[in-house]
C-alpha cells in the first residue's frame, strides 16, 4: 500500500551488488548498485541493530548497548531478496538488516557513531566489556 510505513521499511532505491564479510577485521562491506560503498564495523551494526531488543517499538525506547567493542559477526543469511539477518558472536541474532537500513547506516555512519560515543560518555559507559 502506498505510503504504508511498514511496507516502506523494506523498499530500497539501491541494491547491493557485492557483500563481503571481513571476519578478521570484524567488518561488513557492501557495494551498492548506485556506486555507494560502505564498510561497517561489526560493533556499529550490533549497537544499531534494527531488532526490537535494541530499537524498542518506538524511537524513545531505543536502548544504549555498551561493551561491544570486540563483537564480531558469526553468520549471515539472506532474508528474501530485501535483507540479511546477522548473527553476532555475543549471540544477538534477531536483527534483520534491510538493504534500505544498511544504506542509511552507511550514509549516516559518522553522525550515528558520534552520537553513540557521546551517549556512552554521558552515561558513564564504555565500549569495552
Amino acid at each position: 500500500m502506498a505510503g504504508d510505513p511498514e511496507a516502506d521499511r523494506f523498499s530500497t532505491k539501491a541494491w547491493p551488488v557485492e557483500i563481503r564479510h571481513k571476519k578478521s577485521e570484524k567488518r561488513l562491506e557492501v557495494d551498492f548498485d548506485d556506486g555507494a560503498k560502505f564498510s561497517y564495523p561489526a560493533e556499529y551494526l550490533r549497537v544499531e541493530s534494527p531488532s526490537a531488543e535494541v530499537q524498542g517499538h518506538t524511537p524513545s525506547q531505543k536502548k544504549l548497548i555498551s561493551g561491544r567493542r570486540h563483537v564480531g559477526i558469526m553468520k549471515m543469511e539472506p532474508v528474501g531478496n530485501y535483507a540479511v539477518r546477522i548473527e553476532f558472536d555475543d549471540m544477538h541474532d534477531t536483527g534483520i538488516f534491510s538493504w534500505k537500513y544498511l544504506y542509511e547506516l552507511g550514509v549516516d555512519y559518522e553522525a550515528r557513531w558520534q552520537a553513540y560515543l557521546n551517549e556512552l560518555d554521558t552515561k558513564g559507559l564504555s565500549r569495552d566489556p
